[in-house]
């Protein structure tokens, strides 16, 4: 019988979350503003208007200091993999590790070389080479969110490695498969276009500020135009990745997708809730894994339609996923704890039959274990509730994250328009809107990733190792007391953050372009 330290679990799982969080208030302005740059100064050569170049310096400025800031969470992230998820790290670490080992080698050697050239090459490079290196740090930034959205992928459906018994580790066996798997090609397209859509935005705040007070008004509106373009295309492409990484969620982890819509009883022709407030239900077994909603508005059919391109199919909800269902071919909680437990079995005969040497009962468990290794994981499951993710909290972060994409599709057409007819200066609602349509995109890439993380729960490897066998062998309180320090410090990066950008954005761009 295993035993596991919950409060260890919580604490090590919250330490993480926070981190990345924390780290995505800065990442996702970085990925997007390069490419906005590059835009800007690509418009500067070939006009050789001076006012590009100062309006493209001006934004690198703001880049620089988020990208000096968001370094730091950046780093303490990747640590807490060997800190705190140390058997995580030996289980899967011959795979985890390459993609990040890979975007190592690009932000300290690719992305830094030619961010010190974008930054300080002005008036050592001639335009169109520094325009090179503005391109290159674009790229350079964006493959390395590649790496580690690649490694994230795999996580969330591993593929391309096999599981060698007598190292208990898994081992990359086809590097394509895991860099090319549909699940990390959707979520890096998905990721990337909505963090184009937030730098937009954050761009578009600032333009907006400066429209209020009647400064720079030649930049604020130059700059509102390429961020509006960008970010137009960006959330419409978000939306079409969106529907891509819906319908992996809905091959690889249907019980994420049940959370999603709050779908507790699996329907054939099911509707999309548009909108819903769930009621709250803690006991899921005496309710028999019915949760209705207080108020509901849904589109008939569109589940199914979206999910299964098809209007009639059936789509499984939370019951049927722990208690199975024979019609649907879909196998019961139990069974798969069983054969979890029977790998797990067969992986400690295996290594004690080779131990002393008996080649026919390692053999006969080497069979076995492959047999039931696809339901490793299962086998540290000690009850239902443990592979039901939280369900409220996932449905409303995907229903919130949906609505603000579809709102800035909006936004970013009727931006577009009151530029374009001089009309932008006087609608000063819009431009507070504007300002308030940064911290939204915020709230909108957070929630993205609470329904990514959040609704695979309990699994840190899909169906292979949950967060309770991941953890590293050390005291809840340590980690406690890590979390308090790194919440204290993120909490003043933020704040220096916010400060410093506050205040060279009152600056404003130096003149002359110099």
């Amino acid at each position: 019988m295993m035993h596991f330290d919950y409060a260890l679990i919580d604490w090590s799982r919250a330490q993480f979350a926070l981190t990345a969080m924390y780290h995505w208030i800065f990442v996702p302005i970085t990925l997007g503003i390069t490419f906005i740059i590059a835009i800007m100064e690509t418009i500067y050569v070939k006009t050789n208007n001076p006012e590009w170049k100062r309006i493209t310096k001006f934004w690198m400025t703001l880049f620089g200091i988020n990208f000096a800031i968001g370094v730091a969470t950046g780093i303490i992230l990747e640590f807490e993999f060997g800190t705190n998820w140390s058997n995580y790290s030996w289980f899967v670490g011959d795979i985890f590790g390459a993609p990040l080992a890979i975007e190592g080698i690009m932000a300290f050697f690719l992305e830094t070389t030619f961010i010190a050239l974008m930054f300080f090459g002005w008036n050592k490079l001639s335009k169109r080479a520094h325009l090179f290196a503005t391109w290159v740090t674009a790229v350079g930034t964006n493959l390395s969110a590649l790496w580690i959205l690649v490694a994230n992928g795999w996580m969330q459906f591993p593929a391309g490695m096999q599981f060698n018994p007598d190292t208990a580790r898994n081992e990359m066996m086809n590097f394509w498969d895991v860099f090319l798997s549909p699940v990390a090609v959707s979520k890096f397209l998905h990721t990337i276009s909505s963090s184009y859509a937030l730098a937009s935005m954050f761009v578009i705040c600032v333009s907006a500020w400066y429209l209020l007070r009647k400064r720079e008004v030649s930049l604020a509106r130059k700059s509102m135009v390429i961020a509006a373009v960008f970010g137009l295309i960006a959330s419409l492409y978000t939306a079409v990745t969106g529907d891509a990484s819906a319908k992996q969620v809905v091959d690889k982890q249907p019980m994420k997708l049940a959370a999603m819509e709050g779908l507790y009883q699996g329907k054939q022709n099911a509707g999309l809730t548009a909108f819903g407030f769930l009621k709250n239900q803690n006991d899921l077994e005496k309710q028999q894994y019915i949760r209705d909603f207080y108020l509901k508005i849904e589109i008939p059919n569109a589940l199914s339609l979206l999910a299964f391109n098809n209007p009639n199919a059936f789509v499984p909800g939370i019951k049927d996923l722990v208690e199975g269902n024979k019609a649907m071919n879909i196998i019961p909680l139990s069974e798969k704890m069983a054969m979890g437990k029977i790998a797990i079995r067969s992986l400690a005969d295996y290594r004690n039959a080779m131990k002393a040497k008996d080649t026919l009962k390692a053999v006969a468990a080497k069979k076995t274990l492959d047999a039931n290794f696809k339901y490793f994981g299962y086998g540290y499951i000690e009850n239902a509730h443990q592979t039901i993710p939280n369900v409220a909290l996932t449905f409303y972060s995907f229903h919130i994250m949906v609505a603000l994409g579809f709102w800035f599709i909006i936004f970013f057409i009727i931006t577009l328009f009151l530029v374009f007819n001089d009309k932008i200066q006087d609608s000063r609602l819009w431009l507070k809107l504007s300002i308030l349509g940064f911290p939204l995109a915020l709230i909108a890439g957070e929630a993205g990733w609470i329904v990514a993380e959040l609704g695979r729960q309990p699994w840190v490897i899909q169906d292979l190792m949950p967060t309770m066998a991941a953890v590293s062998k050390i005291s809840a309180g340590t980690v406690q007391i890590t979390f308090w320090l790194f919440a204290v410090v993120f909490t003043a990066l933020l704040a220096a953050e916010i400060g410093i950008m506050t205040k060279q954005i009152k600056l404003g761009p130096k003149d002359g372009g110099h």
